[in-house]
């Protein structure tokens, strides 16, 4: 039978591929299946037919694979939030693995270099410090619910995760495992109160309406609890009662924030912001270190893993008293702080004006006083003339974006060739390519896979690098 998009077949899927994908083969060809994990005998619809690959749709599970766990939520097949809930956690681990390894090998050509096993978060669920729901009027409806006949209201306040491609309709949450379960229970009582007082949620089409989002931080050391009710306007006259009602229901809210987004963007980020109680931010705690998080501060999201993280970056980086340590791409300084008390100097690079600053003030309430920090693209400010400013470093940190260093930066790297180089990696297929050109004059020692995402594909790398013996 030739298999064309509709056919619906049976596949074995014999492991997990590109986004957590299910793959087996149909004709001698790949095929990728949401939602299925190793060893599930699978029903499936075809849906995309490419020249070398399917992409197929689960119909029903006909066996199930001994990795298959039942997901603790509901909603895990559909939301985004979780995309392998359905997986054991250590299958999950043992792929993560080999997903870095596969790029290393594959991309980087570095057949030598062996990954370290993942190193597990502590925390499976209820992990996330940082949570942000959307609100619309237009409800997701799952196939379970179409088929049983559920009612079809348009002007429903709908509240949880964007459906997966679909920016305009929202995945209607009844529970989460993703943050403290304080976290949903706050967002569902301000769908509630939105709905009993009938205040409009976003419609992102019409770009009518007025509660986007809810977005929630809290601190695992401290306890500092933040909402940030993210609006499509100002109205005090909203805003004020629901604040109050939120502190009587949850007198542990420590601070409640009001961005205001007028824009088109979808980002919880607001043009400007109120703080209608409280300071404003929510404290939090890496190893010695203290760091005041407002609403808008990227922070790690998953504070006990972030701190696993950091101490392999510092355990791989050698460090010694007398160093000279280069954090490129620091963020906000909360890895530069956390190396600064093991050496001399530490000077952070990074391109945002506003993460620099509160890099700056964050050393200044931590009384670190070793720590400089420089404002600039990399490629740009990453100079000889910098180095002449500075020295050239003993040790070079570096942690850049998912699209990983700019050409520039890495030529500047082979070219000082420091005695010590540590890689932190939110994507190892650009690591990967990275470490194929710094394999040129730097050996790469130990690659250390880190869990920081439960229950979803997502991994962190660190890579430890020392410059070659001649």
């Amino acid at each position: 039978m030739a298999i064309k998009k509709g056919t619906i077949a049976e596949v074995t899927i014999d492991s997990a591929a590109f986004e957590g994908k299910g793959f087996g083969k149909l004709e001698e060809r790949a095929c990728f299946v949401k939602n299925t994990a190793p060893g599930d005998l699978a029903k499936v619809r075809i849906i995309k037919k490419r020249r070398g690959y399917f992409e197929a749709q689960l119909v029903e599970l006909l066996e199930k694979g001994p990795e298959r766990v039942e997901p603790v939520c509901k909603h895990a097949a559909m939301c985004g939030g979780c995309t392998w809930q359905h997986v054991s956690y250590q299958e999950q681990l043992r792929f993560k693995r080999q997903h870095v390894e596969d790029h290393i090998h594959r991309i980087g050509g570095l057949r030598e270099v062996i990954p370290m096993p993942t190193l597990a978060a502590p925390h499976q669920l209820h992990y996330r410090n940082k949570m942000e729901y959307s609100f619309g009027d237009r409800r997701w409806y799952t196939r379970e619910e179409i088929d049983g006949g559920a009612e079809f209201l348009d002007n429903d306040v709908a509240a949880g995760m964007h459906a997966p491609g679909r920016f305009d309709r929202i995945l209607n949450l009844d529970e989460c495992f993703l943050q403290i379960p304080v976290s949903y229970e706050i967002m569902d009582f301000v769908r509630t109160y939105a709905l009993e007082n009938n205040i409009s949620p976003f419609n992102p089409v019409k770009r009518e309406g007025f509660l986007r989002n809810v977005m929630i931080r809290n601190g695992y050391y401290t306890h500092d609890l933040m909402v940030n009710l993210v609006t499509f306007h100002d109205n005090m006259d909203v805003m004020e009662p629901l604040r109050d009602a939120l502190l009587e229901r949850f007198p542990q809210i420590t601070t409640v924030v009001n961005n205001v987004n007028d824009t088109p963007s979808p980002s919880s980020e607001g043009r400007y912001a109120h703080v209608l109680h409280g300071p404003g931010y929510i404290t939090e705690k890496i190893g010695a270190n203290t760091f005041q998080i407002d609403a808008n501060t990227f922070f790690q999201t998953n504070t006990l893993q972030a701190e696993r993280l950091y101490q392999a970056t510092r355990d791989f980086a050698g460090l010694k008293s007398d160093d000279l340590v280069f954090d490129l791409y620091c963020g906000v300084g909360s890895l530069t702080l956390f190396v600064a008390d093991a050496v001399k100097q530490v000077v952070g690079i990074e391109l945002s004006p506003v993460s620099v600053s509160k890099a700056r003030k964050n050393a200044e309430h931590n009384k670190v006083n070793n720590c400089s920090f420089e404002i600039g693209d990399m490629k740009d400010i990453f100079t000889d003339t910098f180095i002449t400013k500075y020295g050239k470093p003993d040790v070079i940190i570096t942690d850049p974006p998912r699209a990983g260093m700019h050409p520039d930066v890495v030529q500047t790297l082979i070219e000082l060739a420091v005695d010590r180089l540590v890689y932190v990696s939110c994507n190892s297929a650009t690591m990967a390519r990275d470490l194929a050109e710094l394999s040129k004059v730097y050996d790469i020692e130990q690659v250390q896979p880190v869990d920081m995402f439960p229950q979803t594909y997502h991994i962190e790398t660190v890579a430890s690098l020392r410059k070659k013996q001649l």
